[in-house]
């Protein structure tokens, strides 16, 4: 058995695609897991299924929302070790920063930094990104909200093809931890 983060791309966010916590939950009880939890109103759950391929799980959740909802609904799935890989392998000293100074972009496959060649870096200091393993790592001092490199990352080009979703550190730790037992 393993533990497994579930993150939902774009729901309950800015007044659109609305899913109550209680339905994703239902529903992956509905799907045979166990020990389900959903942690905030952001499309986070976590939850104990036999040992699985993470892409496989996220294909099945996502037709069970699809057939819940009125929406399809973009889903990575991730256990344990790879979050608790994801908090280890920070290349920024998030001890020393806030939570919404640092953020993570989980994408649903590995890409590298030719993608992003074009980002002129120097142009958006003090932020700041990294590659990591399927993640984006992004440094951002004031915040999402007002982010110009997380605009740009975020861009039509460099998302192409790819499923991305943003938590904010606070969120990654609580999901590393929530999966760390049941």
């Amino acid at each position: 058995m393993t533990r497994y983060a579930a993150l939902l791309r774009g729901v309950n966010v800015g007044g659109g695609r609305k899913m109550p916590m209680a339905e994703l939950r239902a529903v992956l009880e509905e799907l045979g897991h166990r020990d389900v939890r959903t942690y905030l109103q952001s499309g986070q759950a976590v939850f104990t299924a036999e040992d699985g391929d993470e892409e496989a799980l996220a294909a099945e959740l996502g037709a069970a929302l699809g057939k819940r909802f009125a929406y399809t609904c973009e889903v990575l799935v991730r256990d344990h070790a790879y979050l608790a890989g994801v908090v280890a392998g920070c290349p920024f000293p998030a001890a020393e920063l806030e939570g919404r100074q640092l953020h993570v972009t989980f994408l649903d496959r590995s890409v590298d930094e030719d993608r992003y060649a074009d980002v002129d870096r120097e142009a958006f200091l003090p932020e700041e990104f990294r590659i990591g393993d399927r993640a984006v790592y992004l440094y951002l001092p004031d915040g999402m909200g007002r982010s110009k490199l997380a605009d740009r990352l975020s861009g039509p080009r460099l998302v192409k093809g790819l499923i991305a979703t943003t938590r904010n550190w606070n969120t990654v730790l609580k999901l590393d931890e929530l999966t760390s037992a049941p």
